[in-house]
């Protein structure tokens, strides 16, 4: 993905690098449990069919075969039918690209998400850009979740247990960076929680209670791909909230943040 600067009250703390789009792996008792898939094998090898001239040259994406989740799973000695369940935070292109990779796999992904990508396909100028049928054309097994129901959790309305996942696994709504985009939050085996974010946010600095900064230039990003501007900054606002009064509870990563999947990566806390 494309390098980018840190902000500049971090400049002298970080140096420039290149944005990532992270997954999660999580082994559960009966099988594999990915939340997002990045880029899929197919992405690679038909770059332009696949993901589209104007994402390519806005995103400047690496393509590398071995940064798939398809291949990274193979290194760490499992096969891809391993993969029974796909946990998707939305579909954006950078986020659902590896689908096929997995077709044994049921996909997770809220209904408004699927409405707004398959069926209400270009009705937002970012449409045409984010969502591409060449990820969903074999036909997933998709399951999904109404607005509806659900449960609180620190502080987030209608969270709820996955179909057929363990109730260590959650779907967390945070709309507005397009219809259905979901967090996904995974308890750790000692009680607390990581929180993958997606794209509720881009930079850490957002979720500074003291000091909130935005990146200037992953801001103006996420202000072109937002649906629905006040949802999304409120439940950017609620995540802030999550951060200053459980953060010894709840660790947030969001998906493109380099710095901070760095800081994970290195814990081990992401992967």
């Amino acid at each position: 993905m494309r390098q980018i600067p840190p902000e500049q009250s971090d400049s002298e703390l970080l140096v420039p690098a290149r944005a990532v789009c992270h997954c999660l792996l999580i082994e559960a008792e009966d099988g594999l449990v990915l939340v997002d898939t990045g880029f899929g094998t197919n992405d690679l090898r038909h770059p332009e069919r696949a993901l589209g001239p104007d994402f390519l040259g806005r995103a400047e994406p690496l393509l590398d075969p071995g940064e798939t989740a398809a291949q990274q799973i193979v290194r760490l000695g499992f096969d891809l039918r391993d993969v029974r369940d796909i946990v998707l935070t939305h579909l954006d292109l950078d986020h659902s690209g590896g689908v096929p990779d997995f077709p044994q796999a049921r996909v997770h992904v809220h209904q408004a998400e699927v409405d707004a990508g398959l069926t209400q396909h270009g009705q937002h100028p970012e449409d045409r850009i984010r969502y591409r049928a060449e990820h969903w054309n074999h036909g997933p097994q998709w399951v999904t979740y109404e607005k509806t129901g659900g449960e609180p959790w620190f502080g987030f309305d209608a969270v709820r247990e996955l179909k057929g996942l363990p109730p260590e696994i959650l779907l967390v709504p945070l709309a507005g960076h397009t219809a259905g985009h979901c967090g996904v939050a995974v308890q750790r085996d000692d009680g607390g929680w990581l929180l993958h974010a997606g794209d509720a946010y881009y930079y850490h600095g957002e979720l500074d209670p003291v000091a909130p900064r935005p990146h200037p230039m992953l801001d103006i990003l996420a202000t072109a791909t937002e649906v629905e501007r006040p949802l999304r900054l409120g439940n950017l606002a609620r995540l802030r909230e999550l951060a200053r009064d459980h953060g010894d509870q709840v660790s947030i990563v969001s998906a493109h943040d380099p710095w901070e999947f760095a800081r994970f990566d290195t814990a081990g806390g992401a992967a």
